[in-house]
Protein backbone atom coordinates (compact mmCIF):
# COMPACT_ATOMS: atom_id res chain seq x y z
CA UNK A 1 0.00 0.00 0.00
CA UNK A 2 1.14 3.46 -1.18
CA UNK A 3 2.16 6.46 1.29
CA UNK A 4 -0.15 9.44 1.11
CA UNK A 5 1.69 11.70 -0.53
CA UNK A 6 3.99 14.53 0.95
CA UNK A 7 2.30 13.21 4.73
CA UNK A 8 4.75 14.60 7.75
CA UNK A 9 5.61 11.41 9.44
CA UNK A 10 7.92 10.64 12.47
CA UNK A 11 11.20 9.98 9.82
CA UNK A 12 11.62 13.54 8.89
CA UNK A 13 9.91 15.32 12.87
CA UNK A 14 12.63 16.71 14.82
CA UNK A 15 10.53 17.52 17.94
CA UNK A 16 8.67 14.29 19.35
CA UNK A 17 8.95 13.92 22.93
CA UNK A 18 10.87 10.68 23.62
CA UNK A 19 8.90 7.87 25.32
CA UNK A 20 10.64 6.71 28.38
CA UNK A 21 9.44 4.08 30.89
CA UNK A 22 9.03 5.06 34.56
CA UNK A 23 9.82 1.75 35.68
CA UNK A 24 13.42 -0.27 35.53
CA UNK A 25 13.20 -3.87 34.89
CA UNK A 26 16.05 -5.62 37.19
CA UNK A 27 15.94 -9.42 36.81
CA UNK A 28 18.88 -10.36 38.28
CA UNK A 29 19.01 -12.82 41.17
CA UNK A 30 18.55 -10.95 44.53
CA UNK A 31 17.45 -13.79 47.18
CA UNK A 32 19.84 -14.77 50.09
CA UNK A 33 18.37 -18.06 51.59
CA UNK A 34 21.10 -18.90 54.12
CA UNK A 35 21.79 -15.72 55.24
CA UNK A 36 18.30 -14.54 55.38
CA UNK A 37 17.62 -18.62 57.26
CA UNK A 38 20.02 -18.07 59.76
CA UNK A 39 20.63 -16.00 63.55
CA UNK A 40 21.79 -12.91 63.72
CA UNK A 41 24.14 -11.96 66.79
CA UNK A 42 26.78 -9.51 67.61
CA UNK A 43 30.81 -9.60 68.40
CA UNK A 44 32.94 -6.77 69.68
CA UNK A 45 36.44 -8.51 68.41
CA UNK A 46 37.35 -8.92 64.85
CA UNK A 47 38.33 -12.68 65.51
CA UNK A 48 35.25 -14.61 67.79
CA UNK A 49 34.75 -17.58 69.41
CA UNK A 50 32.13 -20.03 70.24
CA UNK A 51 32.25 -23.66 72.29
CA UNK A 52 30.51 -26.70 71.43
CA UNK A 53 30.41 -29.87 73.66
CA UNK A 54 29.37 -33.60 73.19
CA UNK A 55 27.56 -35.87 76.51
CA UNK A 56 29.51 -38.95 77.24
CA UNK A 57 28.98 -42.30 75.13
CA UNK A 58 25.74 -43.63 76.53
CA UNK A 59 26.13 -46.66 78.26
CA UNK A 60 23.40 -49.56 79.13
CA UNK A 61 25.64 -51.41 81.63
CA UNK A 62 24.39 -51.48 85.63
CA UNK A 63 26.29 -51.42 88.34
CA UNK A 64 27.17 -53.38 91.62
CA UNK A 65 25.31 -53.64 95.26
CA UNK A 66 26.96 -51.43 97.32
CA UNK A 67 29.27 -49.81 94.39
CA UNK A 68 32.78 -48.21 95.18
CA UNK A 69 32.62 -45.05 92.80
CA UNK A 70 35.07 -44.68 89.98
CA UNK A 71 35.30 -41.04 89.64
CA UNK A 72 34.85 -40.04 85.29
CA UNK A 73 37.09 -37.45 84.29
CA UNK A 74 35.37 -34.56 83.11
CA UNK A 75 35.04 -33.23 79.57
CA UNK A 76 36.28 -29.95 78.26
CA UNK A 77 34.19 -27.88 75.54
CA UNK A 78 35.99 -27.14 72.69
CA UNK A 79 36.48 -24.01 71.32
CA UNK A 80 35.75 -22.54 67.87
CA UNK A 81 36.37 -19.17 66.10
CA UNK A 82 36.03 -17.50 62.72
CA UNK A 83 36.98 -14.18 61.65
CA UNK A 84 34.79 -10.80 60.69
CA UNK A 85 35.47 -9.85 57.20
CA UNK A 86 34.80 -6.52 55.72
CA UNK A 87 32.35 -6.20 52.38
CA UNK A 88 31.92 -3.00 50.76
CA UNK A 89 29.88 -1.44 47.49
CA UNK A 90 29.88 2.20 46.48
CA UNK A 91 28.60 4.37 43.92
CA UNK A 92 29.95 7.67 43.06
CA UNK A 93 27.61 10.13 41.13
CA UNK A 94 28.36 13.72 39.48
CA UNK A 95 26.51 17.18 40.68
CA UNK A 96 25.14 17.57 37.29
CA UNK A 97 23.41 13.80 37.35
CA UNK A 98 22.04 14.56 40.68
CA UNK A 99 20.15 17.14 39.57
CA UNK A 100 18.47 15.94 36.63
CA UNK A 101 15.73 14.20 36.46
CA UNK A 102 16.06 11.06 35.70
CA UNK A 103 13.27 8.81 34.59
CA UNK A 104 11.99 5.96 37.01
CA UNK A 105 13.71 7.31 40.02
CA UNK A 106 13.28 10.17 42.71
CA UNK A 107 17.07 10.36 43.24
CA UNK A 108 19.82 8.66 41.04
CA UNK A 109 21.82 8.57 44.05
CA UNK A 110 19.51 7.27 46.15
CA UNK A 111 19.01 4.57 43.38
CA UNK A 112 22.76 3.52 43.25
CA UNK A 113 22.70 3.16 46.68
CA UNK A 114 19.65 0.57 46.82
CA UNK A 115 21.32 -1.31 44.14
CA UNK A 116 24.91 -1.60 45.71
CA UNK A 117 22.92 -2.69 49.30
CA UNK A 118 21.52 -5.52 47.14
CA UNK A 119 25.01 -6.17 45.40
CA UNK A 120 25.81 -6.36 49.05
CA UNK A 121 23.95 -8.94 50.22
CA UNK A 122 24.74 -11.05 47.48
CA UNK A 123 28.69 -11.00 47.94
CA UNK A 124 28.03 -11.66 51.61
CA UNK A 125 25.40 -14.50 50.97
CA UNK A 126 28.42 -16.00 48.59
CA UNK A 127 30.97 -15.33 51.21
CA UNK A 128 28.59 -17.44 53.94
CA UNK A 129 27.61 -20.46 52.18
CA UNK A 130 30.39 -21.40 49.66
CA UNK A 131 33.87 -23.36 50.56
CA UNK A 132 36.10 -19.96 51.35
CA UNK A 133 38.76 -20.74 54.25
CA UNK A 134 39.04 -19.07 57.32
CA UNK A 135 42.02 -16.12 56.53
CA UNK A 136 43.73 -14.42 59.33
CA UNK A 137 44.50 -11.66 57.23
CA UNK A 138 47.15 -9.13 57.74
CA UNK A 139 48.21 -5.33 57.10
CA UNK A 140 48.50 -6.05 53.29
CA UNK A 141 46.07 -9.33 52.69
CA UNK A 142 42.10 -8.72 53.63
CA UNK A 143 40.43 -11.37 56.70
CA UNK A 144 38.18 -14.03 54.87
CA UNK A 145 35.45 -15.52 57.48
CA UNK A 146 35.60 -19.30 57.33
CA UNK A 147 32.14 -20.09 54.99
CA UNK A 148 29.90 -22.72 55.43
CA UNK A 149 31.61 -25.63 53.83
CA UNK A 150 34.47 -24.73 55.84
CA UNK A 151 32.85 -26.02 58.57
CA UNK A 152 31.04 -29.03 57.82
CA UNK A 153 33.05 -32.39 58.23
CA UNK A 154 30.96 -34.69 60.79
CA UNK A 155 28.23 -35.35 57.98
CA UNK A 156 29.20 -35.26 54.75
CA UNK A 157 29.62 -37.45 51.76
CA UNK A 158 32.49 -36.32 49.37
CA UNK A 159 33.76 -38.76 46.44
CA UNK A 160 37.52 -39.96 46.12
CA UNK A 161 40.07 -37.03 46.44
CA UNK A 162 37.63 -34.53 48.32
CA UNK A 163 38.90 -33.84 51.76
CA UNK A 164 36.27 -32.30 54.29
CA UNK A 165 38.60 -31.09 57.20
CA UNK A 166 36.44 -28.99 59.26
CA UNK A 167 37.11 -26.35 61.54
CA UNK A 168 37.19 -23.21 59.12
CA UNK A 169 39.96 -24.61 56.39
CA UNK A 170 38.31 -24.63 52.98
CA UNK A 171 38.03 -28.58 51.76
CA UNK A 172 39.57 -30.28 49.19
CA UNK A 173 37.27 -30.68 45.72
CA UNK A 174 36.91 -34.17 44.88
CA UNK A 175 36.13 -35.97 41.57
CA UNK A 176 32.70 -35.31 40.51
CA UNK A 177 29.60 -37.32 40.52
CA UNK A 178 25.29 -37.25 39.68
CA UNK A 179 23.63 -36.28 43.11
CA UNK A 180 21.11 -39.46 43.47
CA UNK A 181 18.15 -39.71 46.57
CA UNK A 182 20.73 -42.12 48.52
CA UNK A 183 23.56 -39.87 48.60
CA UNK A 184 21.04 -37.44 50.42
CA UNK A 185 19.46 -40.61 52.70
CA UNK A 186 23.32 -41.39 53.70
CA UNK A 187 23.77 -38.21 55.48
CA UNK A 188 20.98 -37.63 56.96
CA UNK A 189 21.20 -40.86 58.39
CA UNK A 190 24.62 -39.37 59.91
CA UNK A 191 23.24 -36.14 60.77
CA UNK A 192 20.18 -37.77 63.05
CA UNK A 193 23.17 -40.31 64.38
CA UNK A 194 24.83 -37.06 65.85
CA UNK A 195 22.02 -35.40 66.98
CA UNK A 196 21.51 -33.17 63.99
CA UNK A 197 17.90 -32.16 62.30
CA UNK A 198 18.71 -29.80 59.61
CA UNK A 199 15.70 -28.26 58.14
CA UNK A 200 16.28 -27.02 54.85
CA UNK A 201 18.58 -28.43 51.62
CA UNK A 202 20.45 -25.61 49.76
CA UNK A 203 21.56 -26.50 46.75
CA UNK A 204 22.10 -24.86 43.24
CA UNK A 205 19.10 -24.98 39.89
CA UNK A 206 20.97 -27.78 38.26
CA UNK A 207 20.73 -30.08 41.18
CA UNK A 208 17.55 -28.61 42.85
CA UNK A 209 15.98 -30.38 39.05
CA UNK A 210 17.55 -33.56 39.70
CA UNK A 211 16.10 -33.56 43.49
CA UNK A 212 12.52 -33.39 41.71
CA UNK A 213 13.47 -36.35 39.77
CA UNK A 214 13.91 -38.72 42.67
CA UNK A 215 12.47 -41.99 42.45
CA UNK A 216 9.39 -41.33 44.63
CA UNK A 217 8.86 -38.02 43.51
CA UNK A 218 7.98 -39.02 39.88
CA UNK A 219 5.83 -41.85 41.64
CA UNK A 220 4.04 -39.18 43.25
CA UNK A 221 3.41 -36.92 40.31
CA UNK A 222 -0.42 -36.38 39.58
CA UNK A 223 -2.52 -33.83 37.90
CA UNK A 224 -3.58 -30.52 39.88
CA UNK A 225 -6.14 -29.98 37.54
CA UNK A 226 -6.65 -30.38 34.38
CA UNK A 227 -3.94 -28.31 32.45
CA UNK A 228 -1.49 -28.44 35.59
CA UNK A 229 1.12 -31.13 36.81
CA UNK A 230 3.05 -30.96 39.59
CA UNK A 231 6.64 -31.91 39.08
CA UNK A 232 9.06 -30.25 41.43
CA UNK A 233 9.57 -31.09 44.85
CA UNK A 234 9.28 -28.26 48.05
CA UNK A 235 9.42 -30.42 50.96
CA UNK A 236 11.60 -33.94 51.16
CA UNK A 237 10.13 -35.98 54.07
CA UNK A 238 13.11 -38.58 54.72
CA UNK A 239 12.65 -41.22 57.09
CA UNK A 240 14.47 -38.29 59.53
CA UNK A 241 12.49 -35.42 59.27
CA UNK A 242 11.42 -32.67 56.35
CA UNK A 243 13.86 -30.96 54.50
CA UNK A 244 13.00 -27.73 52.69
CA UNK A 245 14.52 -27.82 49.26
CA UNK A 246 15.62 -23.99 48.77
CA UNK A 247 17.50 -23.37 45.26
CA UNK A 248 20.12 -20.76 45.27
CA UNK A 249 22.20 -18.84 42.53
CA UNK A 250 25.01 -18.28 45.75
CA UNK A 251 25.94 -21.48 46.85
CA UNK A 252 27.94 -24.09 44.68
CA UNK A 253 26.16 -25.72 42.39
CA UNK A 254 28.46 -28.83 43.17
CA UNK A 255 27.28 -28.91 46.60
CA UNK A 256 23.95 -29.89 48.70
CA UNK A 257 23.94 -27.81 51.55
CA UNK A 258 22.16 -29.02 54.80
CA UNK A 259 21.44 -26.50 57.48
CA UNK A 260 19.82 -26.24 60.57
CA UNK A 261 19.21 -22.97 60.76
CA UNK A 262 18.86 -22.79 64.49
CA UNK A 263 23.11 -23.98 64.74
CA UNK A 264 23.83 -20.93 62.24
CA UNK A 265 24.44 -17.05 62.89
CA UNK A 266 25.41 -14.21 61.04
CA UNK A 267 27.99 -12.53 63.56
CA UNK A 268 28.14 -8.68 63.11
CA UNK A 269 31.34 -6.57 64.19
CA UNK A 270 29.56 -3.92 62.33
CA UNK A 271 25.95 -3.60 60.93
CA UNK A 272 25.35 -2.15 57.51
CA UNK A 273 26.00 0.83 57.42
CA UNK A 274 26.04 4.22 55.01
CA UNK A 275 29.27 6.54 54.51
CA UNK A 276 30.12 9.44 52.74
CA UNK A 277 32.96 9.54 50.84
CA UNK A 278 35.04 12.93 50.75
CA UNK A 279 34.17 15.05 48.09
CA UNK A 280 36.69 15.44 45.24
CA UNK A 281 35.47 17.25 42.85
CA UNK A 282 32.36 18.32 41.19
CA UNK A 283 30.78 14.63 41.98
CA UNK A 284 29.82 12.59 45.48
CA UNK A 285 30.86 8.81 46.65
CA UNK A 286 28.88 7.07 49.20
CA UNK A 287 29.87 3.62 50.25
CA UNK A 288 27.71 0.53 52.07
CA UNK A 289 30.12 -1.19 54.41
CA UNK A 290 29.55 -4.06 56.52
CA UNK A 291 32.26 -6.01 58.77
CA UNK A 292 30.69 -9.72 59.83
CA UNK A 293 31.98 -13.57 59.80
CA UNK A 294 29.91 -17.00 60.12
CA UNK A 295 29.22 -18.84 63.53
CA UNK A 296 28.61 -22.46 62.64
CA UNK A 297 27.22 -22.95 66.34
CA UNK A 298 28.19 -27.07 66.17
CA UNK A 299 29.06 -28.51 62.61
CA UNK A 300 27.47 -31.85 63.23
CA UNK A 301 23.80 -29.96 63.07
CA UNK A 302 24.45 -29.74 59.76
CA UNK A 303 25.27 -32.15 56.77
CA UNK A 304 26.01 -31.66 52.97
CA UNK A 305 26.68 -33.76 49.77
CA UNK A 306 29.65 -32.40 47.86
CA UNK A 307 31.75 -33.06 44.58
CA UNK A 308 28.71 -33.00 42.22
CA UNK A 309 27.73 -32.98 38.98
CA UNK A 310 26.92 -29.05 37.92
CA UNK A 311 25.12 -30.34 34.33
Amino acid sequence: MAKVTNAFDTYTATSDREQLSNIIYNISPQTTPFMSSIGKNSIKNVVFDWQTESLPTPSGAGNLEGFELSRAASTATVRNSNVAMISKRDATVTGSQQASDPAGKKSEMAHQLAIMSKALKRDMETALCQKGGKTTGSATAARVTGGFESWVKSNVSNAAGSTPTGGGTAPTDGTQRALTEALLKGVLQDCFSNGGEPSMAICGPVNKGKISGFTGRSQARQFVDATTVEASVSIYSSDFGELKIVPSNFSRERSLLLVDPDFAKVSYLRDFESVDIATIGDAVTKMIVVEYGLEVSNEAAHGAVVDLTTT
